[in-house]
């Protein structure tokens, strides 16, 4: 298909008349239209079309179409039904009346060419633009990041099933693209155990029948690679994504020991981050976050959290289940900044934060980090009523420093730490420690006490941030971070975020952009209808909890 760009359209005249006495009130789609003008424009997307070829339909009205069906949960055939059918979708999209629209699958391959360019972010930046124009987002004050775990969009599964699973997929990838290779290769009993799926079959109670199929399994699977990586084995096969799939799967469950096929240990298996977790999803991980374990993504939202304006997502971010919050901070305000969006103050949670990141964020970017610094994981500091670093007196300009108990050492040595960032090394003499007053609040050593600091600008503004964080001031102005989770609350419940509608991160990542575009044109039209932002919900016998404080409207 190919592109001609086409300017802005005016809503035909019909559409108009039609639209106005079908919805008097007015609906989301006709005010977003009325207020907002047509978000997108053709030549916004012009990249993914190719010059010559068969005229597309509108990549601009297309972006929209995307946006409203998150905005109401459509599937693909129910959103291209709402484009011929619906009025206030022709009226938002300036259709004629009589516009057939498309097939549904047109929205699958919008999709597709979204993701080879990785221009989703072009859509949630497509509202925040039209909203800046109207006045509406205001991102010079506070903004409010947090994130939540997404489930893959393949259903989680047992081992046994993982692995058979991952070869009957193999199987059915050489069968439509090699039949007559694979056909003088495969074992006869591999009809009756990879013809069907692996869910339709009855797994074998006993372990050691259990461990015995699996081992069938890595036999069969090793034979099939051993026969593609042979010499009669047509090259290209090698570069299916199935086979390379089962390749990796292969490499992380099994070995062969004097010829035989054997399953490995657990601790002989690759780190979550590299670790196959499922057999339809290559990229889908484990990831635990507090007491939550699941296998997927991670989705991290920013917003903006001002009074007087609605609250808009300005950034989404997608990642791997296995990905820290606090590698992602540096990220975030990169983006923000790349999108003219950086806040003054930014509201996190304690993943996001640590010592660096208080420092960089406000020479870098001029942002005001604010969230709960940890207290040091040290043994010591963790005891009741044990001395952390904060404890000690620390005297910068002559490299020394001075314990609760009064002594002071100058063996001061710079180091790098196990990930190669800048610490200072800071030891205490055993002969001073032991016969300490309060050596049980500070060391079990018998070699004296050790500290490690960060670089003295660091050190210092996490000193200030666990101090600060104590104050009524703080934990006030921190308050307003708790709305993040209402947005997120609202991703799951109103756009289905908690799970993937998609295979592989760079779908999943497209989902999440729609889903913050779709928030966004929710609560625009919110704002211009003047619904009030809804309070957090609380039973009556909760509310009573003398424990927590009284919960008010969210910010």
């Amino acid at each position: 298909m190919s592109m001609q760009p086409s300017g802005p359209s005016e809503v035909p005249a019909e559409t108009v008349r039609v639209a106005r006495a079908a919805f008097p009130k007015g609906s989301l789609a006709i005010r977003v239209r009325d207020e907002l003008g047509p978000l997108f424009s053709d030549e916004e997307f012009a990249d993914l079309f190719p010059l010559r070829g068969k005229p597309a339909w509108s990549p601009g009205r297309l972006a929209l179409v995307l946006v409203l069906q998150f905005v109401e949960g459509l599937t693909d055939r129910q959103a291209a039904e709402a484009v011929r059918a619906r009025i206030d979708w022709k009226y938002a999209l300036a259709l004629e009346l009589g516009d057939a629209g498309f097939d549904f699958s047109v929205l699958s391959e919008f999709r597709d060419r979204l993701v080879q360019a990785d221009a989703g972010r072009r859509v949630l930046d497509g509202i925040l633009a039209a909203a800046g124009e109207k006045g509406l987002l205001k991102t010079a004050g506070r903004a409010r990041t947090d994130s939540t775990h997404v489930l893959s969009a393949a259903r989680d599964v047992l081992w046994l099933e993982r692995v058979a699973e991952t070869l009957r997929s193999a199987l059915n990838a050489l069968a439509k693209a090699a039949p007559d290779w694979l056909a003088g290769v495969a074992e006869p009993d591999w009809f009756k155990h990879y013809a069907t799926r692996a869910e339709d079959s009855r797994f074998p109670k006993a372990r050691t029948a259990r461990d015995e199929m699996g081992l069938r399994i890595g036999r069969d699977g090793t034979w099939l690679l051993q026969a593609l990586w042979s010499g009669q084995a047509p090259q290209e096969l090698r570069t299916l994504p199935q086979v390379e799939h089962l390749r990796r799967m292969w490499v992380q469950n099994f070995h062969q020991v004097e010829g035989e096929v054997r399953r490995r240990d657990p601790k002989d298996r690759p780190p979550g981050v590299a670790c196959l977790v499922n057999p339809y999803d290559p990229e889908a991980r484990n990831g635990v976050k507090r007491d939550i374990a699941w296998a997927g993504y991670k989705a991290h939202f920013t917003e903006t959290c001002e009074p007087d304006a609605p609250n808009l997502i300005t950034n989404v971010a997608t990642t791997l289940a296995t990905v820290p919050d606090v590698s992602m901070t540096e990220a975030v305000h990169a983006r923000l900044a790349e999108t003219g969006h950086l806040p003054g103050e930014h509201l996190v949670d304690a993943g996001y934060i640590d010592a660096h990141l208080l420092v960089s964020s406000r020479r870098e970017y001029g942002i005001i980090l604010t969230g709960p610094a940890t207290a040091g994981s040290s043994p010591q500091g963790t005891a009741d009523g044990g001395f952390t670093s904060d404890d000690f007196a620390i005297d910068w300009d002559n490299q020394q420093a001075t314990c609760p108990g009064g002594r002071t050492t100058t063996r001061w040595n710079p180091d790098r730490s196990q990930t190669g960032t800048p610490v200072i090394r800071v030891r205490f003499n055993s002969g001073h420690c032991r016969p300490c007053a309060v050596r049980e609040q500070c060391t079990t050593s018998s070699v004296g006490r050790r500290l490690t600091l960060r670089p003295r600008e660091e050190h210092e503004a996490l000193r200030q941030t666990r101090a600060d964080q104590d104050t009524d001031t703080w934990k006030q102005r921190y308050n307003a971070r708790a709305g993040i989770e209402g947005t997120i609350s609202q991703a799951v419940h109103r756009c289905g975020l908690r799970r993937s509608r998609y295979h592989g991160l760079a779908k999943t990542a497209l989902q999440h952009q729609l889903t913050g575009a779709a928030i966004n044109l929710t609560r625009i039209d919110a704002h211009l209808t003047g619904i009030p932002r809804a309070r957090t919900r609380t039973s009556h016998f909760a509310a009573l909890d003398p424990a927590k404080p009284k919960l008010s409207e969210a910010e």
